[in-house]
Protein backbone atom coordinates (compact mmCIF):
# COMPACT_ATOMS: atom_id res chain seq x y z
CA UNK A 1 0.00 0.00 0.00
CA UNK A 2 0.96 3.51 -1.08
CA UNK A 3 1.81 6.06 1.99
CA UNK A 4 -0.21 9.00 1.27
CA UNK A 5 0.49 12.76 2.47
CA UNK A 6 -3.64 13.10 3.22
CA UNK A 7 -4.35 11.11 6.09
CA UNK A 8 -7.73 9.03 4.81
CA UNK A 9 -7.08 5.93 6.04
CA UNK A 10 -9.96 6.23 9.18
CA UNK A 11 -12.76 8.46 9.68
CA UNK A 12 -11.59 10.32 12.15
CA UNK A 13 -8.60 11.75 10.49
CA UNK A 14 -10.76 11.78 7.54
CA UNK A 15 -12.98 13.59 9.32
CA UNK A 16 -10.74 16.05 11.11
CA UNK A 17 -8.84 17.09 7.93
CA UNK A 18 -12.17 17.62 5.64
CA UNK A 19 -13.97 19.44 8.77
CA UNK A 20 -10.29 21.96 8.90
CA UNK A 21 -10.48 22.49 4.95
CA UNK A 22 -14.73 23.59 5.14
CA UNK A 23 -13.58 26.03 8.49
CA UNK A 24 -10.65 27.39 6.22
CA UNK A 25 -13.27 27.70 3.27
CA UNK A 26 -15.94 29.70 5.35
CA UNK A 27 -13.20 31.99 7.00
CA UNK A 28 -11.78 32.53 3.72
CA UNK A 29 -14.83 33.64 2.23
CA UNK A 30 -15.61 35.71 5.30
CA UNK A 31 -12.58 37.40 5.24
CA UNK A 32 -12.39 38.70 1.52
CA UNK A 33 -12.39 42.01 0.90
CA UNK A 34 -14.55 43.35 -0.67
CA UNK A 35 -17.73 41.91 -1.04
CA UNK A 36 -20.60 43.37 -1.98
CA UNK A 37 -23.23 43.94 0.31
CA UNK A 38 -21.55 41.26 2.64
CA UNK A 39 -19.29 40.56 5.58
CA UNK A 40 -15.60 41.48 5.04
CA UNK A 41 -12.61 42.98 6.89
CA UNK A 42 -13.54 46.51 6.03
CA UNK A 43 -17.50 46.68 6.88
CA UNK A 44 -20.51 44.94 7.62
CA UNK A 45 -22.19 45.32 4.26
CA UNK A 46 -25.74 45.25 4.61
CA UNK A 47 -26.32 43.41 7.91
CA UNK A 48 -26.45 45.42 10.83
CA UNK A 49 -26.26 42.26 13.52
CA UNK A 50 -22.85 40.87 12.09
CA UNK A 51 -19.27 41.40 11.34
CA UNK A 52 -16.30 39.46 10.58
CA UNK A 53 -15.27 38.23 14.43
CA UNK A 54 -18.47 36.92 14.69
CA UNK A 55 -18.56 35.00 11.32
CA UNK A 56 -14.63 33.83 12.19
CA UNK A 57 -16.69 32.33 15.60
CA UNK A 58 -19.63 30.92 14.06
CA UNK A 59 -17.01 29.33 11.32
CA UNK A 60 -15.01 27.61 14.22
CA UNK A 61 -18.15 26.42 16.38
CA UNK A 62 -19.02 24.54 12.88
CA UNK A 63 -15.85 22.60 12.59
CA UNK A 64 -17.35 19.60 14.54
CA UNK A 65 -20.44 19.86 12.81
CA UNK A 66 -18.51 18.91 9.38
CA UNK A 67 -16.89 16.38 10.61
CA UNK A 68 -19.38 14.66 12.39
CA UNK A 69 -20.85 14.74 8.68
CA UNK A 70 -17.92 13.21 7.88
CA UNK A 71 -17.30 10.61 10.19
CA UNK A 72 -20.93 9.45 9.41
CA UNK A 73 -20.71 9.22 5.55
CA UNK A 74 -17.13 8.11 5.88
CA UNK A 75 -16.65 4.80 3.02
CA UNK A 76 -20.85 5.04 2.91
CA UNK A 77 -22.95 5.77 -0.06
CA UNK A 78 -26.00 8.03 -0.71
CA UNK A 79 -29.13 6.50 1.16
CA UNK A 80 -31.56 8.02 2.88
CA UNK A 81 -31.09 6.86 6.61
CA UNK A 82 -27.51 9.22 5.63
CA UNK A 83 -29.33 12.18 4.54
CA UNK A 84 -31.20 11.87 7.47
CA UNK A 85 -28.38 11.92 9.91
CA UNK A 86 -26.66 14.49 8.12
CA UNK A 87 -29.77 16.76 8.78
CA UNK A 88 -29.60 15.82 12.30
CA UNK A 89 -26.25 16.64 12.24
CA UNK A 90 -26.90 20.30 10.90
CA UNK A 91 -29.84 20.80 12.90
CA UNK A 92 -27.62 20.55 15.98
CA UNK A 93 -24.93 22.38 14.30
CA UNK A 94 -27.44 25.40 13.42
CA UNK A 95 -27.87 25.40 17.71
CA UNK A 96 -23.71 25.34 18.04
CA UNK A 97 -23.67 28.19 15.71
CA UNK A 98 -26.09 30.06 17.08
CA UNK A 99 -25.11 29.26 20.90
CA UNK A 100 -21.37 30.71 19.69
CA UNK A 101 -23.48 33.85 17.95
CA UNK A 102 -25.72 34.78 20.66
CA UNK A 103 -28.98 33.69 18.25
CA UNK A 104 -27.45 35.42 15.18
CA UNK A 105 -27.59 33.42 11.81
CA UNK A 106 -24.81 33.42 10.48
CA UNK A 107 -24.03 30.10 8.52
CA UNK A 108 -27.16 28.22 8.15
CA UNK A 109 -26.93 28.10 4.56
CA UNK A 110 -23.24 27.34 4.79
CA UNK A 111 -24.45 24.12 6.82
CA UNK A 112 -26.30 22.72 4.16
CA UNK A 113 -24.25 22.98 1.53
CA UNK A 114 -20.71 22.14 2.51
CA UNK A 115 -22.39 19.70 4.71
CA UNK A 116 -23.63 17.75 2.03
CA UNK A 117 -19.87 18.66 0.08
CA UNK A 118 -18.18 17.03 3.39
CA UNK A 119 -20.21 14.25 2.43
CA UNK A 120 -19.26 13.42 -0.46
CA UNK A 121 -16.02 14.10 -0.28
CA UNK A 122 -15.55 11.62 2.88
CA UNK A 123 -17.99 8.72 0.50
CA UNK A 124 -15.77 8.97 -2.26
CA UNK A 125 -12.66 9.48 -0.92
CA UNK A 126 -9.60 10.19 -3.16
CA UNK A 127 -8.81 11.59 -6.03
CA UNK A 128 -12.49 12.74 -6.30
CA UNK A 129 -13.16 15.48 -8.86
CA UNK A 130 -15.31 18.65 -7.67
CA UNK A 131 -17.92 17.21 -10.35
CA UNK A 132 -17.84 13.77 -8.57
CA UNK A 133 -18.46 15.39 -5.03
CA UNK A 134 -20.96 17.46 -6.23
CA UNK A 135 -22.58 14.80 -7.88
CA UNK A 136 -22.97 12.83 -4.89
CA UNK A 137 -23.80 15.40 -2.44
CA UNK A 138 -26.81 16.21 -5.33
CA UNK A 139 -28.01 12.52 -5.12
CA UNK A 140 -28.07 12.91 -1.02
CA UNK A 141 -30.03 16.01 -0.95
CA UNK A 142 -32.24 14.20 -3.65
CA UNK A 143 -33.98 11.85 -0.74
CA UNK A 144 -36.49 13.40 1.73
CA UNK A 145 -35.82 13.86 5.57
CA UNK A 146 -38.81 12.34 6.99
CA UNK A 147 -37.69 13.51 10.35
CA UNK A 148 -37.42 17.23 9.65
CA UNK A 149 -39.15 19.75 11.74
CA UNK A 150 -42.17 21.52 9.89
CA UNK A 151 -41.40 25.39 9.86
CA UNK A 152 -41.28 28.33 7.61
CA UNK A 153 -38.25 29.80 6.97
CA UNK A 154 -37.74 32.92 4.58
CA UNK A 155 -35.75 30.25 1.98
CA UNK A 156 -39.08 28.73 1.73
CA UNK A 157 -41.69 31.67 1.00
CA UNK A 158 -39.18 33.34 -1.12
CA UNK A 159 -38.59 29.96 -3.09
CA UNK A 160 -42.49 29.68 -2.91
CA UNK A 161 -43.09 33.28 -4.15
CA UNK A 162 -40.77 33.94 -6.32
CA UNK A 163 -40.69 30.33 -7.80
CA UNK A 164 -36.99 29.60 -7.95
CA UNK A 165 -35.01 26.59 -6.93
CA UNK A 166 -33.57 28.25 -4.09
CA UNK A 167 -30.36 26.69 -1.51
CA UNK A 168 -32.42 23.31 -2.00
CA UNK A 169 -32.39 22.83 -5.58
CA UNK A 170 -28.99 24.30 -6.10
CA UNK A 171 -27.87 21.40 -3.58
CA UNK A 172 -30.26 18.50 -5.60
CA UNK A 173 -28.97 19.81 -9.19
CA UNK A 174 -25.21 19.04 -8.41
CA UNK A 175 -24.22 22.40 -7.68
CA UNK A 176 -24.39 23.37 -11.14
CA UNK A 177 -22.99 27.16 -9.91
CA UNK A 178 -20.73 26.08 -7.93
CA UNK A 179 -19.28 23.55 -10.52
CA UNK A 180 -19.86 25.26 -13.66
CA UNK A 181 -19.47 28.74 -12.77
CA UNK A 182 -17.66 29.72 -9.64
CA UNK A 183 -14.77 26.81 -10.21
CA UNK A 184 -14.26 27.68 -14.05
CA UNK A 185 -13.78 31.62 -13.41
CA UNK A 186 -11.61 30.94 -10.39
CA UNK A 187 -9.39 28.63 -12.55
CA UNK A 188 -9.62 30.80 -15.22
CA UNK A 189 -8.85 34.14 -13.28
CA UNK A 190 -5.65 32.48 -12.16
CA UNK A 191 -4.51 31.31 -15.27
CA UNK A 192 -4.89 34.99 -16.63
CA UNK A 193 -2.33 35.82 -13.96
CA UNK A 194 -5.17 37.43 -11.75
CA UNK A 195 -4.15 38.17 -8.28
CA UNK A 196 -5.81 35.44 -6.08
CA UNK A 197 -8.08 37.44 -3.64
CA UNK A 198 -9.03 39.29 -7.46
CA UNK A 199 -9.24 35.76 -8.12
CA UNK A 200 -12.06 34.75 -5.72
CA UNK A 201 -14.23 37.98 -6.11
CA UNK A 202 -14.42 37.38 -9.61
CA UNK A 203 -16.02 33.98 -9.14
CA UNK A 204 -18.77 35.35 -6.53
CA UNK A 205 -19.61 37.87 -9.30
CA UNK A 206 -19.56 35.14 -11.57
CA UNK A 207 -22.00 33.04 -9.34
CA UNK A 208 -23.94 36.60 -8.39
CA UNK A 209 -24.33 37.39 -12.22
CA UNK A 210 -26.21 34.13 -12.78
CA UNK A 211 -28.17 33.20 -9.27
CA UNK A 212 -31.57 33.83 -8.21
CA UNK A 213 -30.12 34.58 -4.94
CA UNK A 214 -32.72 34.06 -2.12
CA UNK A 215 -31.16 35.91 0.32
CA UNK A 216 -31.53 39.20 -2.23
CA UNK A 217 -34.78 38.50 -2.90
CA UNK A 218 -35.72 38.32 0.81
CA UNK A 219 -34.40 41.23 1.64
CA UNK A 220 -34.84 43.79 -1.85
CA UNK A 221 -37.22 41.71 -4.15
CA UNK A 222 -37.11 41.12 -7.91
CA UNK A 223 -35.54 45.43 -7.93
CA UNK A 224 -32.21 44.28 -5.84
CA UNK A 225 -31.43 40.92 -7.36
CA UNK A 226 -31.61 42.55 -11.03
CA UNK A 227 -28.97 45.10 -9.75
CA UNK A 228 -26.91 42.97 -8.12
CA UNK A 229 -27.12 40.62 -11.25
CA UNK A 230 -26.28 43.64 -13.70
CA UNK A 231 -24.01 45.14 -11.23
CA UNK A 232 -21.89 41.46 -11.02
CA UNK A 233 -21.66 41.66 -14.80
CA UNK A 234 -21.14 44.89 -15.50
CA UNK A 235 -17.50 44.43 -12.88
CA UNK A 236 -16.82 41.34 -15.35
CA UNK A 237 -17.02 42.77 -18.48
CA UNK A 238 -15.03 45.32 -17.45
CA UNK A 239 -12.44 42.47 -17.10
CA UNK A 240 -12.94 41.45 -13.64
CA UNK A 241 -11.59 42.83 -10.50
CA UNK A 242 -7.75 43.36 -11.33
CA UNK A 243 -8.63 45.86 -13.35
CA UNK A 244 -9.06 49.81 -12.52
CA UNK A 245 -12.81 49.59 -14.12
CA UNK A 246 -13.90 46.40 -12.64
CA UNK A 247 -12.75 47.89 -9.11
CA UNK A 248 -14.54 50.90 -9.17
CA UNK A 249 -17.33 49.34 -10.59
CA UNK A 250 -17.32 46.62 -7.79
CA UNK A 251 -17.34 49.26 -5.26
CA UNK A 252 -20.51 51.11 -6.85
CA UNK A 253 -22.22 47.92 -6.63
CA UNK A 254 -21.71 47.30 -2.77
CA UNK A 255 -22.54 50.81 -2.04
CA UNK A 256 -25.77 50.48 -4.39
CA UNK A 257 -26.73 46.84 -2.39
CA UNK A 258 -25.53 48.54 0.61
CA UNK A 259 -27.99 51.16 0.12
CA UNK A 260 -30.89 48.72 -0.69
CA UNK A 261 -30.30 46.63 2.68
CA UNK A 262 -29.54 43.88 0.31
CA UNK A 263 -26.91 41.06 0.73
CA UNK A 264 -26.15 38.91 -1.69
CA UNK A 265 -25.67 35.67 1.32
CA UNK A 266 -26.67 32.29 -1.39
CA UNK A 267 -23.95 33.50 -3.48
CA UNK A 268 -21.63 34.27 -0.28
CA UNK A 269 -22.27 30.47 0.48
CA UNK A 270 -21.82 29.06 -2.85
CA UNK A 271 -18.33 30.56 -2.79
CA UNK A 272 -17.33 29.07 0.01
CA UNK A 273 -18.61 26.07 -1.28
CA UNK A 274 -16.47 26.81 -4.59
CA UNK A 275 -12.97 27.42 -2.04
CA UNK A 276 -13.96 24.29 -0.23
CA UNK A 277 -14.17 22.55 -3.53
CA UNK A 278 -10.61 24.09 -4.68
CA UNK A 279 -8.80 23.10 -1.77
CA UNK A 280 -9.69 19.68 -2.49
CA UNK A 281 -8.55 19.65 -5.90
CA UNK A 282 -5.32 21.05 -5.47
CA UNK A 283 -4.05 18.21 -2.95
CA UNK A 284 -5.88 15.90 -5.53
CA UNK A 285 -4.00 16.87 -8.39
CA UNK A 286 -0.73 17.66 -6.21
CA UNK A 287 -0.21 14.87 -3.36
CA UNK A 288 -2.93 12.18 -3.32
CA UNK A 289 -0.80 8.69 -4.69
CA UNK A 290 -3.61 6.11 -5.27
CA UNK A 291 -2.91 2.35 -5.46
CA UNK A 292 -4.64 0.32 -8.82
CA UNK A 293 -7.62 -0.50 -8.49
CA UNK A 294 -9.41 3.30 -7.63
CA UNK A 295 -10.49 4.84 -4.57
CA UNK A 296 -9.74 2.01 -1.99
CA UNK A 297 -13.24 0.30 -3.60
CA UNK A 298 -15.05 2.67 -1.28
CA UNK A 299 -17.77 2.40 -4.19
CA UNK A 300 -17.65 -1.38 -4.42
Amino acid sequence: MIEYSVPWTNADSCSTWLANLVTKALIDEAELTPKPGLVDMETAGAHTDLHIDLMRRSAQALRETFAEMARVAFRSKPYQELREQLARIGRDGEEAMLEATGGTNTHRGAIWALGLLTAGAAIYGPPASPKEIAALAGEIARYPDRFAPVRTTNGIRVRQQYKVSGATGEAQQGFPHVIHIGLPTLQSSRHRGVPESQAKLDALLAIMACLDDTCLLHRGGVEALHFAKQGACHVLVLGGTSTAEGWNALRQLDAGLIARNASPGGSADLLAATLFLDHLSMYGSNRYKVPIGGAFGWNN
